[in-house]
């Protein structure tokens, strides 16, 4: 039996995706001998590996299951065929065996988007039930299929060569155990179990871990001190991760940024990691992550020829220190994930400064913040940040070549659009700077005040024309390095004359980032570290006055390019404390740090609660002209939020162009991250319609994005990107059990794919979840009947064209019988009501801030919600396509009857959706909400 196990290729690129890339998730069947073409999708799926949870818990009598469902779509050209398919499998024993699917309703697992696709297939359902051992297991399993019982089965990896077996890990049936801690030999024992030759050089102690499920050490070795000028570097071998299916790093793809690498049954590293997890055969999750910036320390993960863990620490501190690794093991890598992530906090929190101490710490973050959303401190009122308003950058828009004039048109040019901006960031290229016409890292800044040439006026006047021109521009924002510019400071400048100097020798950065031939192996001139308290607050100071209230710092890496070890002390936490606190005493949290990802940042100032989080950018930029790096750009974001979303810290994907080839890949993947949206877009190229489904109006005129309430990040931790699965970003919006999961569906190869979802895939709903849920795609508007956790039919599926997307929103329904309905008094309610949301929105559900739905004393039931918004809301009742809006509903705005016209039935008589146009009935009832920054819709329902 042909079990399609050949080897998928490692390369793993830097900026962008390799040229092989394959349809992994569906299988794209032709067939000469049967004249057929067909799709089959399968759940779980083939070609990669699923770490599958058990769903059922009790006594060692209760058995788990794995739940198969595979849908084959055949072209309508041809006639239907009585199709078969098997699952191939070595789930229950060694030996390979097959389990007879049997056909299911069509209905099941329903094509969600790709309108045209229900008219040119076909569609069979098949499903079966394979048991599953109470012991841990790692299996394989693929498909076969036949059109009728007269001829040969078909092998899936036969049909398409890049098909390959899919995997299963599952944990061992277990009960919940308390933690202990644990004394040093014996913490070594039990994490020698799971790195095997675990080395005799470092000290092991077991920790008490915050996060429930998991279990914690922290591990230590000695680095000798640095000597004139050369850091002290140690290298030690920790071990050999055992019984390892698969392993996800994040690591240094050069100096300032951070990326994902992923590989399998060998561990191999060609750049340093910061964080290392491995899903090992039985069902666990190993996660270490590697502690920098404490007594002046770098600590890295590298790998052997062999496979093993290297250690690799670099002390710049004159005196002998500890470097440190926090490693954690859970069932659930987010729980292994909050496990280290909570110990680091703890860790690192001694060594913040005595000012740093000063500000009100923070909260930690909750346990699980799928299921435990931040409650906004209970308010009644949605309070918008400046991170809620939609941003134009001028970077990729305007080019390097910056003036006022071109600034002034972009803006006319939005606004001719009805494009209504809330931030402007004025980017690279508005500072005073000498050697005019060199590359840019060879220019130096002179003075604070802007370019005369290019803003002869000032800056101070350039933002108040804006500001006089554009009212809906709230914040501005000015771009500079943390150095001052990529060159440093102009030794002959008024800066230079103002400021305490230094000269600092800059290296190459180590990974040969695409701006390392241009810094070169020189020297530039700094503002001295003892002075750089009182120039950061000068310079934010005048910012400040002109009327500029926000900034983004880039270039901060260059502090981990000092050549010197003790430049690089002297530098490393003198800067980034300076910055925090300028930051902090002119601009509150208004600022972007940017190319800041070096682990020493990473756990000096952007891990710890002690003060207001700030926007960090999370991956290398967007570059238009560069094809093969958009579907990278989303999953490398994707994939570095794991660690970033940890942070105090808000994730920001980068800019992006809305009249681009990949502008709406891009507009949908930073609606489900959770984090700020910028465009740049040239003036005039602007896609209005696609700006309109990422942001909504206000009552107050101006214009949010609708962010979910949790970061997004990779649903498939293990996934390698030369694969070519469908990503999977996943979120949540909302409160706890209230809420809506969100999955965003992006296709990184270069064709065609189908995948399909389970209901327990979203973010937020898990083997506790109760009640039933609606998913709705937003491409289509096409909705689910109403789907309940842990059911075997929970699925819906999609299909995704090259550059294609998709998002995914599951809403919990509630049920209600209705007084005087017929059937009043039967077992099963009549009625289910969930709150949708903004319907024409990427992400419409997080203009919700509340909504609250109840029988009143005289039967009718009322729905109350209220919207940070304006759009149109949608909200699913189950019996819809039986009533009449005219004689069932009563809906108001702020207590006033709106016009029939702006309430339908999206889709038709037969929806089951109601459409409320709050939009445009605010606009024709000419609305106004007083203080308030929400818009209140009730529906009355008899």
């Amino acid at each position: 039996m042909p079990t399609g196990t050949q080897n998928v290729s490692s390369t793993l690129p830097i900026i962008g995706p390799g040229k092989n890339q394959k349809a992994r998730q569906a299988t794209f069947i032709r067939s000469a001998q049967m004249g057929l073409f067909a799709r089959l999708t399968c759940y779980p799926p083939l070609s990669q590996v699923t770490n599958w949870r058990r769903r059922q818990a009790g006594d060692s009598g209760t058995h788990d299951s794995v739940n198969f469902t595979v849908v084959i779509e055949s072209s309508t050209s041809l006639p239907t065929q009585a199709w078969e398919a098997q699952i191939w499998h070595n789930i229950t024993n060694n030996e390979w065996s097959a389990l007879q699917l049997q056909a299911s309703k069509s209905s099941v697992a329903p094509l969600l988007n790709g309108i045209e696709d229900e008219y040119k297939y076909h569609r069979y359902v098949f499903c079966g039930e394979i048991c599953l051992p109470p012991t841990a297991l790692h299996a394989k399993f693929t498909a076969r299929f036949r059109t009728s019982p007269d001829v040969e089965w078909l092998w899936v990896n036969q049909q398409q060569q890049n098909v390959t077996d899919g995997e299963l890990v599952v944990a061992a049936k277990t009960m919940q155990s308390q933690y202990s801690l644990q004394e040093s030999e014996v913490a070594r024992d039990e994490l020698s179990k799971l790195i095997d030759n675990l080395s005799s050089e470092l000290k092991v102690e077991s920790r008490k871990s915050e996060a429930l499920g998991s279990t914690l050490w922290q591990i230590r070795g000695e680095v000798d001190p640095a000597k004139d000028g050369i850091s002290g570097v140690k290298r030690t071998v920790l071990g050999t991760p055992s019984s390892m299916v698969r392993y996800y790093s994040l690591v240094r793809i050069w100096s300032p940024w951070l990326g994902p690498r992923h590989g399998k049954d060998h561990f191999h590293l060609t750049e340093d990691a910061i964080l290392c997890s491995f899903l090992r055969q039985d069902g666990k999750h190993l996660v270490l992550l590697a502690i920098s910036g404490i007594d002046d320390v770098l600590t890295v993960f590298q790998s052997s020829d062999n496979g093993e863990i290297v250690v690799q620490a670099r002390n710049d501190n004159g005196e002998a220190a500890e470097y440190q690794i926090v490693a954690a093991t859970a069932e659930d890598f987010e729980v292994a994930m909050c496990a280290v992530m909570y110990e680091s906090r703890k860790i690192v929190r001694p060594f913040q400064s005595s000012e740093n101490d000063s500000i009100e710490r923070l909260p930690s973050p909750p346990l699980d913040e799928d299921t435990v959303v931040a409650e906004k401190d209970m308010q009644t009122e949605w309070l918008a940040d400046w991170i809620d308003g939609l941003t134009y950058c001028t970077w990729n828009g305007l080019g390097q070549n910056l003036n006022e004039g071109k600034i002034l048109h972009a803006l006319d040019s939005l606004k001719t659009n009805d494009i209504h901006i809330v931030n402007l960031i004025i980017d690279d290229n508005w500072q005073s700077l000498d050697n005019e016409g060199k590359s840019q890292f060879k220019r130096r800044w002179k003075q604070f005040e802007a370019n005369p040439e290019a803003f002869p006026r000032g800056l101070q006047r350039t933002v108040e024309t804006i500001r006089q021109a554009h009212r809906n521009v709230g914040h501005i924002a000015v771009w500079h390095a943390l150095l001052g510019y990529w060159g440093g400071i102009c030794p002959d400048g008024e800066l230079a004359q103002k400021y305490k100097t230094k000269e600092v020798k800059v290296k190459d950065p180590a990974a040969g980032g695409p701006i390392a031939h241009e810094i070169g192996d020189g020297t530039i001139l700094t503002i001295h570290p003892d002075d750089v308290q009182r120039f950061y607050d000068d310079f934010y100071g005048s910012l400040k006055s002109w009327g500029v209230d926000s900034v983004k710092a880039d270039a901060q890496f260059y502090l981990d390019l000092l050549d010197s070890a003790d430049d690089r002390k002297n530098y490393m936490t003198s800067y980034q404390d300076a910055w925090s606190l300028a930051t902090l005493r002119h601009f509150s949290n208004r600022a972007i740090s940017c190319m800041s990802l070096i682990p020493q940042m990473i756990f000096h100032s952007q891990l710890p609660t002690n003060k207001p989080s700030i926007t960090l950018r999370n991956s290398d930029d967007f570059f238009p002209e560069i094809p093969s790096s958009h579907p990278w750009h989303v999953f490398c974001n994707a994939h570095n939020a794991h660690l970033t979303r940890h942070l105090n810290a808000l994730p920001d994907w980068d800019m992006f162009q809305t009249s681009h080839p990949y502008a709406a890949f891009h507009a949908a993947a930073r609606c489900v991250s959770g984090g700020p949206i910028y465009i740049t877009d040239e003036p005039g190229k602007h896609d209005v319609n696609l700006i309109n489904q990422m942001t909504a109006l206000t009552v107050q005129g101006t214009t949010v994005i609708l962010r979910p309430s949790v970061i997004g990040r990779s649903l498939d931790i293990y996934h390698d990107y030369n694969e070519g699965h469908v990503l999977r970003v996943g979120s949540y919006t909302g409160r706890a059990k209230t809420g809506s999961g969100i999955i965003g569906l992006f296709n990184i190869q270069s064709a065609d794919a189908s995948c399909i979802i389970s209901l327990m895939d979203f973010p937020g709903i898990n083997e506790t979840s109760q009640g039933e849920y609606v998913v709705r795609a937003h491409t289509s508007g096409k909705i689910t009947g109403r789907l309940k956790p842990l059911a075997n039919d929970a699925l819906a599926s999609v299909v995704l064209e090259p550059k294609g997307w998709e998002i995914l929103t599951a809403h919990p329904t509630t049920p209600f019988t209705l007084k005087g309905s017929r059937g009043e008094g039967d077992s099963e309610p009549l009625t289910h009501i969930a709150v949708l949301g903004l319907v024409g929105k990427m992400t419409g559900a997080a203009a919700v801030v509340s909504s609250n739905t109840s029988i009143m004393d005289n039967g009718r039931l009322r729905c109350d919600v209220h919207l940070k918004a304006l759009g149109t809301l949608g909200i699913y009742i189950s019996d819809l396509a039986d009533r009449v809006i005219a004689d069932d509903f009563m809906i108001t705005i702020l207590g006033q009857p709106i016009p029939e016209a702006a309430v339908w039935k999206e889709g038709g008589e037969k929806s089951n959706v109601l459409a409320i146009d709050v939009l445009a009935a605010w606009k024709e009832m000419k609305l106004d909400s007083g203080w308030s920054n929400e818009a209140f819709v009730r529906i009355f329902m008899t």
